[in-house]
């Protein structure tokens, strides 16, 4: 009886050991596994974006907890073989279960190959202008510029356009300029140059352009487009519209509001206006 006791208690003792081990092994995983994590982006492997450098640290962690957990598992004396077969089953059921989630999570794997931006551009899908904070397996997060949280399935994002504004270092802002029938084109031209001259924040190349839109109703529309670095486009933008305003006043220059010509079947003469007072008529 006595020698029951003392093998039941070994038992215990060894069960309680394994899982202390166990227990050892997660908490030591944890914290390397934090610790390699941290460690491995400080390091610029290959110029790596922020977006590859997240992957990286997440791969990390995420590996090697993975491995510290079938560790403990197997000394706790559990069969991995029976673990991992009923872990590939439960995949392929929820695999059918969630249609939506898988076809997201592929889309991810896809953007994430591809890489058409990364953690910090500003992107613009569809109505939504932003600056992505997290590219995640199932969706992507972005800011925008009214502080708002956005999140966009990653679905979404492979069936939709996307324009990537901060992808090259710099940007073309096109102005669109109204002046009036009466003015000198070649003048407006002259001054639109020597105001983008002028401006430090207008790059000299590419050198700007000068289009001529057409004929509207009430003006002459051009289009006059400047280069700026993607950091200076709005500010550039505003200074150079402002400038314009102010030159064009400054040398008579009409920028002419919409307005509409009413003619009585000649071309040069106007309708007769009648003003009537009580009973008495002038002309």
């Amino acid at each position: 009886m006595n020698e029951q006791t003392e093998t039941l208690e070994l038992v215990e003792r060894l069960h309680l050991f394994d899982v202390g081990q166990a227990l050892f092994l997660l908490i030591a995983g944890y914290f390397i596994a934090k610790f390699l994590s941290n460690l491995v982006i400080r390091f610029n492997f290959a110029n790596m974006t922020n977006h590859g450098q997240v992957l990286l640290r997440r791969g990390v962690f995420y590996g090697i907890m993975i491995l510290m957990l079938m560790s403990a598992l197997r000394e706790l004396g559990f069969d991995l073989s029976v673990i991992l077969g009923a872990a590939g089953i439960l995949s392929v059921a929820i695999g059918f279960a969630s249609q939506t989630s898988a076809s997201n999570l592929i889309s991810g794997i896809f953007l994430m190959m591809e890489r058409p931006f990364s953690i910090g551009d500003v992107i613009r899908v569809e109505q939504t202008t932003g600056e992505v904070i997290s590219i995640d397996l199932l969706s992507v997060k972005i800011r925008t510029f009214d502080n708002l949280f956005v999140r966009v399935p990653n679905e979404s994002m492979i069936k939709t356009q996307v324009t990537t504004l901060t992808r090259f270092p710099i940007r073309r802002a096109d102005l669109q300029v109204g002046i009036a029938y009466k003015e000198d084109i070649s003048k407006v031209r002259a001054l639109l140059d020597e105001i983008a001259d002028k401006n430090p924040l207008c790059l000299s190349e590419p050198a700007p352009l000068f289009i001529l839109l057409g004929f509207g109703t009430s003006s002459v529309d051009i289009q006059y487009s400047i280069w700026a670095k993607r950091e200076n486009f709005l500010l550039l933008k505003n200074e150079i519209y402002q400038q314009i305003k102010e030159a064009f006043d400054k040398n008579g220059i009409e920028i002419p509001f919409p307005h509409m010509s009413l003619y009585s079947g000649e071309a040069s003469k106007p309708i007769a206006v009648s003003i009537k007072e009580g009973e008495q008529e002038s002309r």
